[in-house]
């Protein structure tokens, strides 16, 4: 018997909304190399506004993670928001998983969009993706806010116990979450004070909707961040970055943080949000936003060399 209502969808309609009144629109651009990719572009780009890309991260798509944040950075940027491959209403055929493609094919979208100069922002995950834009295409990229992304994890850091999870295959299997346990575990993880008493049905709701497709898919890129990755491999971006961090991170421990600080040197600032864990743009908002809007209006990059051959 199928289902007559889905919260799930309904909030989906009502984020659809919000981004529709909030001047954006939604795109569909494909590759021609048998991807596709949707993103959130502004209705009306404004030359007088800089362009700053939001990258997401695992568990959802653009809408859900970015969505408490569009009303305050809409008035002050023009907004491009990408589902990444594998996410939302984005997918490929082609066999590649690494953040490297992901970042390729996010690039080639702001290009369709006559985009030249952008800074960006990337969670978790989508800290990956934009370190490694940044990384390939430092012509375009202006500033780089990495947050709660463990860009200089190293494969024997599994092994070694620094996180919770003693593998990649048990972290995929609560990342990518396909029964109510599982979500459960999973926003254990990502919060510091998670939510209880949630009935499975509404659970299984959401994991319906947003967690179904492309399971094996998901995995493959988690698998690909981890494998045989040294810090020795991973490019030192020359952009300014700002690294923000939740103190009581359990899915990127905050060491993560100060280690990309240390790699980057004077080129990087760390901020540590206290009392907050991996999902501190939903625990601590405001403070996120401020230190957001901070780096990205009142800071000036120096100018940076146009370079794309230093990277992996």
């Amino acid at each position: 018997m199928s289902k007559c209502f889905s919260i799930t969808e309904s909030r989906n309609w009502c984020l659809r909304s919000t981004f529709s009144k909030s001047g954006l629109r939604s795109t569909v651009t494909d590759l021609q190399d048998g991807t596709i990719m949707h993103c959130w572009v502004p209705k009306t780009r404004k030359e007088s506004k800089p362009d700053l890309l939001l990258i997401h991260g695992f568990g959802t798509n653009a809408m859900w993670q970015w969505s408490e944040l569009i009303p305050h950075l809409a008035p002050h940027f023009n907004i491009y928001l990408p589902d990444l491959v594998f996410f939302g209403n984005s997918y490929t055929t082609r066999p590649e998983r690494t953040e490297s493609f992901q970042a390729q094919c996010v690039m080639r979208v702001m290009e369709a969009q006559s985009v030249r100069r952008l800074s960006l922002v990337g969670l978790s995950y989508g800290g990956f993706v934009g370190y490694s834009m940044a990384a390939q295409f430092r012509e375009v990229v202006e500033k780089v806010v990495i947050c709660c992304a463990g860009v200089c994890l190293e494969e024997k850091d599994l092994r070694e116990g620094m996180f919770r999870v003693s593998d990649v295959e048990e972290a995929a299997n609560i990342l990518v979450p396909q029964t109510p346990d599982k979500l459960r575990e999973l926003m254990r993880f990502a919060f510091l004070k998670p939510p209880t008493g949630l009935p499975s049905c509404l659970l299984n709701d959401f994991i319906d909707e947003m967690c179904t497709e492309y399971v094996e898919e998901k995995k493959d890129l988690l698998r690909s961040i981890a494998r045989e990755r040294k810090l020795s491999d991973v490019p030192k971006i020359p952009q300014p970055t700002l690294i923000i961090w939740g103190d009581y991170d359990q899915i990127f421990p905050v060491e993560l943080g100060h280690r990309l600080k240390r790699h980057l040197g004077e080129n990087a600032q760390l901020v540590v949000i206290k009392n907050a864990s991996h999902g501190f743009v939903i625990e601590k908002p405001k403070e996120f936003y401020k230190h957001l809007k901070s780096f990205l209006t009142d800071f000036q990059p120096p100018s940076i060399s146009p370079k794309t051959n230093d990277h992996k």
